[in-house]
């Protein structure tokens, strides 16, 4: 028998999720939640392990065979995606690994699902997928707890907050929603890489450009949890009891990077934080501890902002000695009447173009994000967003079509506009919220339907990064290799369901 309690599982979704872009283009991204919860219990003398079979490139099979050998007491899947909006188009993964599972083990080892996705339907998750259990919330109390449970013999799961499970009688049952943490540093002390094999992780092709060959130089490093906005089209906060923002000190967060530059090597850093610059008292802090170190001149931070959380320039002057290069930014639409369609706070009468070429004069390259089919959208208001793109003419662009992922206000708001969903009887299921998979199923619009938003989607991105400007601007600044680089990532050319069968949306 195994003395393994707790094996934590990144189910492989690569392949389905990407198509072709998972070989050279998609990043590999360290399981961020699997390194926060395996501190935790291994701090309180669990014994815990982490099996990302994205980074090992295993199969269903292969790492429905690993989690077996490994025989845990409870195998746990994090299922998260590489934006917290994309846990949902990983389920399937994680259904057909854990199917798998109970198939080789006879359903001998104990299973339970967390993430976005779960704690948004965490009733119809355990209705519809293989798992023994489904956490609604961070995860680190109820997997502890669950242990324990599972360790004493006893099956009072009515005491473990954060659980749905199945009672004696079948029937599906829940408990309290479990408090979450206030104090990060104390009760949730950041992620621990010993847990990974970080030379097996790689960076977003765009966070390198200029040093393609660093890809491998990659770690993925939280410092907030949450988010204090309700932007319509986003779940981010589906595992939180409510909409806030919780930050683990500045000093926690230089110790973590310390340990990346000088245990590891590596100076591409990913924040996830959708809100990282929210706080600038936070930001600056953490700039100085950066500044003062030295490891600024060779680090290369990527981390998302909202244009309206750009008006401090002392802070951004600190993020660009600290090795702050590049900024993603929520602009989603050109159009003030589709973005007063959806919740996204104090953003109408900002100037988009004049706050992108302010942080762009300071010396930050920009990944601006961009959404086709809000509700509001027509053809015209989609032209309008694709010419603001091609007129800032930013280093990255992320072109998405609108989904009414589980957890955001869009998805009760389709179902009660009768607008197909993936997950509707006859729709391609949970991998239809994949923004590139061959079975996407984007929002419709009040227009326009979802297969002509989807192609529109498309169209833009050739348009895009075929556009001369742009790749004439991109040899200037990063050099001919990250040129053509881009060129041959702009062959790919993605299928989709709607090309090749005949469907009705």
């Amino acid at each position: 028998m195994s003395n393994l309690d707790v094996l934590l599982i990144t189910p492989p979704s690569r392949l389905d999720v990407y198509q072709t872009l998972s070989n050279d283009y998609a990043a590999i991204e360290p399981p961020v939640w699997s390194m926060l919860i395996a501190k935790y219990l291994s701090r309180l003398n669990y014994n815990v392990e982490i099996l990302d079979a994205e980074a090992e490139n295993f199969t269903h099979e292969q790492t429905a065979e690993s989690i077996a050998d490994k025989n845990p007491k409870l195998a746990v899947f994090v299922i998260y995606g590489q934006q917290p909006s994309a846990s949902t188009q990983c389920m399937p993964a994680g259904t057909k690994t854990c199917n798998k599972l109970k198939l080789i083990t006879d359903g001998q080892i104990k299973t339970l699902v967390m993430g976005t996705h779960a704690s948004a339907l965490p009733k119809r998750t355990l209705k519809e997928e293989p798992y023994d259990f489904v956490c609604q919330g961070e995860g680190p109390i109820t997997i502890s707890n669950l242990i324990d449970a599972m360790k004493n013999n006893k099956k009072d799961y009515d005491k473990i907050p954060g659980l749905w499970y199945r009672d004696k009688d079948n029937d599906i049952k829940s408990t309290i929603r479990s408090e979450m943490f206030d104090n990060l540093d104390l009760q949730l002390p950041g992620q621990d890489w010993n847990f990974l094999d970080m030379s097996k992780y790689k960076a977003h092709n765009w966070h390198t450009f200029g040093r393609l060959e660093t890809r491998d130089k990659y770690a993925s490093l939280q410092t907030s949890l949450g988010c204090p906005f309700k932007c319509t089209f986003c779940c981010i906060n589906a595992p939180f009891e409510r909409n806030t923002i919780r930050f683990w000190s500045a000093k926690h967060i230089f110790n973590q990077i310390k340990t990346l530059v000088e245990d590891y090597g590596i100076f591409n850093i990913k924040i996830p934080d959708e809100m990282f610059v929210l706080n600038p008292k936070q930001v600056t802090e953490i700039c100085d501890e950066i500044i003062s170190s030295g490891y600024g001149k060779d680090l290369n931070f990527w981390a998302y902002a909202r244009i309206d959380t750009l008006d401090d320039n002392v802070m951004l002057e600190k993020m660009i000695k600290s090795g702050f290069k590049w900024l993603g930014l929520g602009i989603e639409s050109s159009n003030p009447n589709v973005r007063d369609g959806v919740v996204k706070g104090r953003f109408t009468n900002y100037d988009i173009e004049g706050v992108v070429k302010k942080v762009r004069d300071m010396g930050f390259n920009v990944g601006a994000n961009y959404i086709f089919g809000l509700p509001e959208d027509n053809r015209d208001s989609m032209n309008e967003t694709l010419e603001l793109a091609l007129r800032i003419n930013s280093e990255w662009a992320n072109f998405y079509s609108a989904m009414a992922y589980p957890g955001s206000q869009l998805y009760p708001l389709a179902q009660k506009n009768k607008w197909d969903l993936p997950d509707d009887k006859g729709g391609p299921g949970w991998i239809g919220y994949s923004q590139h998979s061959y079975d996407t199923l984007p929002l419709r619009t009040n227009h326009l339907k979802a297969s002509e938003v989807l192609e529109f989607r498309d169209r833009a991105f050739d348009t895009y990064f075929n556009d001369n400007s742009y790749l004439s601007m991109i040899k200037n600044k990063f050099g001919v290799d990250t040129q053509k680089h881009i060129s041959k990532m702009s062959e790919h050319k993605l299928k989709r369901k709607h090309q090749f069968e005949d469907v009705n949306y």
